[in-house]
């Protein structure tokens, strides 16, 4: 079906998902996931529409420039299957297998049913070079099946995507960006099955789900023979329902040129030449298409334009499938140890002296009874300790080392096995582990404007658990000077990821207040004014414990965070005058001595957030306030102006009376109401000498003098 002009698809994306009513009931609820994700992040429905657009402008170039339709040689993609029902002999091994049979055969355009292709359409008939395998390994490198078996925490679930997590009675993923992960489960309301689009949900909701019913010699009647997960994976890779989702008015796309334009979903199994009220004409509409709603008997083709779509769609968005090894069998070694990870120290270290510690795991068929780690900082000579434990395949276990001692920097620590049972390792691809460690003094003063070279700046880093977009130096804009720090929540494609600028270890001791102040530009792209929306989020983060675990100080997402009310559709960069200076109370954490603080964004697709002027503000009051709660400075006055200051801040404070040598009042002041904490006085008329302060309270009276030179 040809692609609409884009203004015009918006107008349809927006009719879809906003205007149009759900059935009760549906055959496929991408769309519904769809829709339901926009709903929490309004901001996706651009950027589905942007996204839509350009893989259209690359499948138009491939086709345009007469490229192969398929491509050079055969793309295995790993597939795990996550079987979650609450009688797992309710679905055997043989139909999935079955059924990943039928995804190879439908998708290579090999399937003995493409004889029902009529005449008409054999020359659109399109034949992909994706090939699906089951897992051999799992993402740790342990041997599968690539058939997994959970038992369901529920009865059925909803389109909610509650069997994607384990939480909620489901499943958690794999690494989705390593295998292509289908559920397979019952679903409610009649719903066989969903997928999701590239880049329209987070990363761990990413596959496919399908009722278990559809499988191969399932009891779903008429939809029992593989063909439903075949359409569902048709979405994973950017399909669209070959009726354009228009609700009958013939104006919507599937954006595939070699599909006639269609009215609206077909059902049952129709025969011979099938016309509607959009393609009136022979040779009709292409009810033979997995991207309708026949039967399974009646569906048999993708098109050659459907299948440059997937093709594209894989390259440009499910790239890392290709490089994926889920598909490369586990050869196991008689002897294999495994390091599986560095559990300590963590990257920010608040002590120079720290004990690494490991998780070792046997992969090999051999018990290992004895091994030897090495550990090497930096360039220095390896520290190797040797141990003596029983570990038999997959088995795993802590190890300590002897500790370590660093000088303020950074430092690169690499831990590697150097030997298991008195002799080599037969497999090195699994024995080492390297880790940056950082270690600074604490620093008593934070004045930051990021307009250095290096950034992060010494003794800052980053956290940035999903490997994207992060906190970045930028010369875009920058309240003072020429840089700031951003997070571009614009071009983020994932929602919900958290990214953290850590400051340096800060030592509080010693002040009687403190602040962290900083200069902040926010904007969105929703209307501010919308409700249940979900926006971006900053805060500043507190650690006593040496960031094992955080509080929230400070917290402002919506209309509290952005310093422009007007929603703003393309990146954000603040002029001068949207920049707002927030600050955070860190009074309370002064006993704690030495605090870690982070700036933490939470990204919801909305817009870009930036940093700049970080300042630690600390006061010190006087010792002699502090211990007499009152002081009269400077003493002596050579100018004639004093001071008199009260710490605390007096709750009942009535007046404050200045005498001279003879007890004559030369200055006096009545308090009526809200005292305030300093007072000054100015005395350079009154003649040299010595005066009486007196300060008067509601129940006792203090007295000071002061010399005037």
């Amino acid at each position: 079906m040809r692609a609409l002009h884009l203004s015009c698809f918006l107008l349809l994306l927006f009719h879809l998902l906003y205007l149009q009513s759900p059935a009760q009931t549906r055959s496929c609820a991408t769309m519904d996931v769809l829709t339901a994700n926009i709903k929490k992040a309004p901001t996706l429905q651009k950027k589905f529409a942007d996204r839509r657009a350009l893989l259209q402008t690359k499948v138009n170039l491939k086709l345009r420039s007469q490229l192969r339709t398929e491509m050079e040689g055969t793309y295995t993609i790993p597939v795990v299957f996550h079987v979650v029902l609450q009688n797992q002999n309710t679905v055997t091994d043989a139909q999935i297998k079955s059924q990943l049979d039928t995804l190879n055969k439908t998708f290579g355009g090999s399937n003995a049913d493409s004889v029902k292709i009529p005449s008409y359409f054999k020359s659109l008939f399109g034949h992909s070079s994706i090939r699906f395998c089951l897992a051999q390994r799992t993402p740790e490198g342990d041997p599968t099946s690539g058939i997994v078996r959970y038992t369901a925490g529920k009865t059925s679930f909803t389109v909610s995507e509650d069997v994607k997590y384990s939480s909620s009675g489901g499943a958690d993923s794999w690494n989705t960006a390593k295998y292509l992960n289908i559920w397979i489960c019952r679903l409610s309301n009649g719903v066989l099955g969903y997928s999701t689009f590239p880049e329209t949900s987070s990363a761990v909701a990413q596959g496919v789900v399908i009722d278990y019913t559809t499988l191969p010699g399932g009891s779903a009647s008429g939809y029992n023979r593989g063909k439903t997960l075949v359409h569902e994976t048709g979405h994973y890779f950017d399909l669209y329902h070959i009726w354009g989702d228009d609700d009958g008015a013939c104006t919507g796309s599937d954006d595939v040129d070699d599909t006639p334009n269609q009215r609206s979903e077909t059902t049952g199994c129709p025969s011979g030449i099938k016309t509607d009220q959009c393609t009136t004409t022979s040779p009709g509409i292409m009810y033979q298409n997995y991207m309708d709603y026949t039967n399974d008997d009646c569906m048999v083709m993708f098109t050659a334009n459907q299948v440059a779509r997937i093709e594209t769609s894989l390259i440009n968005y499910r790239s890392s499938l290709l490089s994926s090894n889920g598909c490369v069998p586990v050869v196991q070694k008689n002897k294999d140890a495994m390091l599986v990870s560095i559990t300590q120290p963590a990257t920010r270290i608040c002590a120079n002296t720290f004990t690494p510690k490991v998780i070792i795991k046997n992969k090999g068929i051999e018990a290992i009874t004895s091994f030897s780690v090495s550990l090497q900082l930096n360039n220095e000579a390896p520290q190797t300790t040797s141990f003596t434990q029983n570990l038999v395949y997959n088995v795993a276990n802590t190890i300590s080392l002897p500790e370590i001692i660093v000088p303020e920097g950074s430092h690169s620590l690499k831990i590697y096995i150097s030997g298991i049972n008195g002799t080599e390792d037969e497999n090195h691809e699994n024995d080492t582990l390297t880790q940056i460690v950082e270690f600074y003094y604490p620093v008593t003063k934070v004045t930051e404007s990021f307009e250095g070279k290096i950034f992060p700046p010494a003794g800052w880093d980053i956290v940035n658990p999903d490997k994207s977009y992060t906190w970045q130096k930028t010369t875009d804009a920058a309240k003072t000077g020429t840089a700031s720090v951003v997070v571009q929540n614009f071009n983020y494609e994932q929602n919900g990821q958290k990214d953290l600028i850590r400051l340096p270890l800060i030592d509080l001791s010693g002040a009687d207040s403190a602040f962290l102040s900083f200069q902040l530009a926010a904007a969105v792209q929703t209307t501010l004014t919308t409700t249940s929306n979900v926006w971006d989020t900053l805060e500043v983060l507190v650690s006593t414990d040496c960031s094992n675990s955080y509080k929230s100080l400070y917290k402002k997402w919506g209309s509290s965070l952005a310093t422009t009310k007007t929603p703003v559709q393309n990146s954000f960069i603040p002029s001068s005058d949207e920049w707002r200076k927030d600050s955070v109370n860190l009074t309370d954490y002064i006993p704690y001595g030495n605090v870690m603080l982070a700036i933490a964004n939470t990204t919801e697709w909305e817009n870009n957030v930036y940093i700049d002027d970080i300042n630690l503000n600390k006061v010190t009051v006087n010792p002699y306030l502090k211990k007499d709660g009152f002081l009269v400075s400077p003493n002596p006055s050579t100018t004639g102006i004093i001071n008199v200051d009260f710490y605390p801040q007096p709750t009942n404070l009535r007046g404050i009376a200045i005498y001279n040598a003879a007890g004559q009042v030369v200055v006096q002041q009545t308090v009526t109401q809200n005292p305030n904490n300093h007072y000054q006085f100015d005395l350079s008329r009154l003649a040299k000498g010595i005066y009486i302060v007196k300060v008067v309270f509601t129940d006792r009276t203090l007295v000071k003098k002061v010399m005037m030179e």
